[in-house]
């Protein structure tokens, strides 16, 4: 398996549009796509983005610590932010609670496009051993977090494991971790190779892409974008 970016991260949430207007007017992202379902939000269409799934009511954190975006200046991201959040400054990093769970985090870095993703961070009842599963289904070695959390990298960009309980009732905030690949025909057939549940393959009119079932019930999207792929 041979993901290339760190392409989208996927929530289940009540009110999407609450979300997204705050993702519009604070973080520097617009409406990349919008349909019945879902609101897909982000600062550049082929980087990091946010797809907000619509849900009948809030959803568990369940496995989602936070995601965190990476910014030039994060001096001025945070003047960006609304006055009255409160805001915990670590490592270097600022995180915040928005609506319904989600944890967000600046993190300053080099980066070409403000807020692409730098990392997802996830619990697990066993940090050390997930992200050994995680290198299994192509992420590679990483040093670990500044927090000392054990780490895997895909195109610059990571995922995170932090010890905790990742249950949810089967009512989940994350929907998905997306992945940016070549060929998604390639990854459903070395998925039945190495004995990884398909949850699902979705054709659609910029994307293909195969769904799997990761280390503690977590769904890994491995997305193809297709030649006519026009999202801006």
């Amino acid at each position: 398996m041979k993901p290339k970016t760190l392409d989208h991260v996927a929530l289940w949430v009540a009110d999407r549009d609450r979300i997204a207007d705050f993702a519009i007017g604070n973080l520097g992202m617009h409406v990349i796509d919008e349909t019945d379902r879902f609101t897909l939000v982000g600062s550049d269409a082929r980087r990091g983005k946010l797809t907000l799934f619509e849900a009948e009511r809030p959803r568990e954190r369940g496995a989602l610590e936070h995601v965190a975006l990476r910014v030039n200046r994060l001096d001025r991201a945070l003047d960006a932010l609304p006055a009255d959040i409160e805001i915990e400054r670590r490592n270097g990093a600022v995180y915040f609670d928005l609506f319904e769970g989600l944890r967000l985090g600046l993190v300053e870095t080099e980066t070409m496009v403000d807020y692409d993703l730098d990392h997802v961070a996830l619990r697990s009842t066993d940090p050390d051993a997930t992200s050994e599963d995680y290198r299994r289904l192509g992420f590679s070695t990483a040093e670990p977090a500044p927090t000392g959390a054990p780490r895997v990298e895909v195109g610059g960009a990571f995922l995170e494991f932090h010890e905790g309980d990742p249950s949810d009732g089967g009512e989940p905030l994350l929907n998905h971790v997306a992945v940016l690949v070549d060929s998604a025909d390639d990854h459903i057939e070395e998925a039945k190779e190495i004995g990884v549940e398909i949850a699902d393959v979705v054709d659609a009119e910029n994307t293909y892409a195969v769904f799997l079932w990761g280390p503690e019930r977590v769904k890994i999207e491995y997305v193809e974008h297709k030649p006519t792929f026009a999202l801006q």
